[in-house]
């Protein structure tokens, strides 16, 4: 568990990095599964880190689980070590750009 000073830290940290709405990130999620013969349900679409984000984002703070915060604090370092908010990927780098897109941060979006 964690305390309430690092909670909303987290939490900020969180919001800063996942800068893709639940929208967006559901949109996201379905196109990245779909295939030419099958689509996936839209709960059961993306990984299980991305849904866990989704589901997440439609959370108040104070609804947070243990497992919720473990799964913030992965985004967020994941999200840190594969950016340089000075040098974010260029249109480019699709692969990298797709791979944070899956947790909720567009390297292209302001």
């Amino acid at each position: 568990m964690v305390d309430a000073l690092e909670a909303e830290t987290l939490w900020e940290d969180f919001h800063r990095v996942v800068n893709m709405t639940s929208p967006e990130l559901a949109a996201w999620l379905r196109v990245r599964d779909a295939q030419e013969e099958v689509e996936p349900l839209p709960e059961e679409a993306g990984s299980a880190t991305g849904r866990h984000v989704l589901a997440i984002l439609q959370k108040r703070r104070t609804d947070l689980t243990d497992d919720d915060l473990r799964v913030m604090r992965k985004v967020v370092e994941t999200v840190e070590e594969q950016t340089d908010v000075a040098d974010e990927p260029a249109a480019e780098d699709t692969r990298l750009r797709h791979r944070l897109m899956t947790v909720g941060h567009d390297p292209l979006k302001p």
